[in-house]
């Protein structure tokens, strides 16, 4: 007996997706290339079918780019790459969850750190936009030593105990994001970004590297712009719970990405809608 075919509404009602989105899905390679009948309409297959339920399982935990990569390798056969995104995803969760478990570690010697309040001599250093160091002036102003309440990188560094450099180089990494002060073109260091400042360099101090630490500076921006030293170990434990439903969320995907490739293996490579719909 002949099986019937899928068409596009079929595939987008059991994810509670737009007929439209199935289509786009196909066009863009992470389903395989359907048949189109006399009237040039889309037949889909149960494997297609699976290829779906596989993508949208695989996007949770892998992201959407890696998750139509996989999908692609898969429709080629091509096993090495496909392997090799998989693969590269979890080493990818796992040094997260290494950076996670050192930077906790980290966490009672980051709130502990002495000097966090203003600049000790109270003499503020500015810099220009060139990035050369300026003048201190010579009285009055704001106390940071900018016109809009930040700091700049001349007291930052202070407090730090660093050099500028440093601050500068850190904000090339992308760990840092000072503003310039529209009148001076001077670089600001909002609340935000001295917390920034202020953890990077704690976690210099016990050896991590700055990518380690941007990951860490990313995943703090992403909680909010107002959170506070006291508040790490709350995102920490968030951070911690983002990871576990990210590798719950590859669990997940992997069993129906197994189904989809058992369906590939069991009949002609050529003809995917000729394949057996899934038991």
């Amino acid at each position: 007996m002949a099986r019937r075919a899928l068409r596009p509404v079929d595939l987008a009602r059991e994810h509670g997706l737009s007929t439209q989105a199935v289509r786009n899905y196909e066009d863009e390679g992470i389903l395989p290339p359907a048949e189109r009948g006399d009237t040039g309409y889309r037949r889909y297959s149960a494997v297609h079918a699976q290829a779906l339920r596989a993508f949208l399982a695989l996007r949770p935990g892998y992201g959407h780019q890696t998750a139509v990569e996989i999908m692609r390798a898969a429709h080629r056969r091509d096993d090495e790459t496909l392997f090799h995104l998989i693969d590269r995803a979890h080493a990818e969760l796992l040094r997260e969850r290494d950076t996670l478990g050192e930077v906790a570690a980290a966490l009672g010697a980051l709130t502990a750190e002495p000097g966090s309040g203003g600049n000790p001599s109270g003499r503020p250093v500015t810099e220009p936009a060139s990035g050369r160091p300026a003048m201190e002036p010579a009285s009055g102003g704001d106390p940071s030593g900018s016109p809009s309440g930040g700091l700049t990188i001349g007291t930052l560094a202070h407090q730090l105990g660093m050099h500028p450099a440093s601050l500068r180089k850190w904000e090339r990494a992308g760990i840092l994001r000072p503003h310039r002060d529209r009148a001076t073109g001077y670089r600001v260091y909002p609340p935000g970004a001295v917390r920034d400042a202020r953890m990077a360099r704690q976690l210099r101090r016990g050896g991590y590297p700055l990518a380690r630490i941007g990951l860490f500076i990313e995943q703090l921006r992403a909680a909010g712009s107002t959170v506070d030293l006291a508040d790490l170990a709350d995102l920490l434990r968030e951070w911690r719970t983002r990871l576990g439903r990210r590798s719950r969320a590859m669990l997940a995907a992997g069993r129906e990405l197994d189904d989809y490739l058992a369906l590939l293996d069991s009949g002609p490579a050529q003809d995917p809608s000729a394949l057996p719909p899934r038991a």
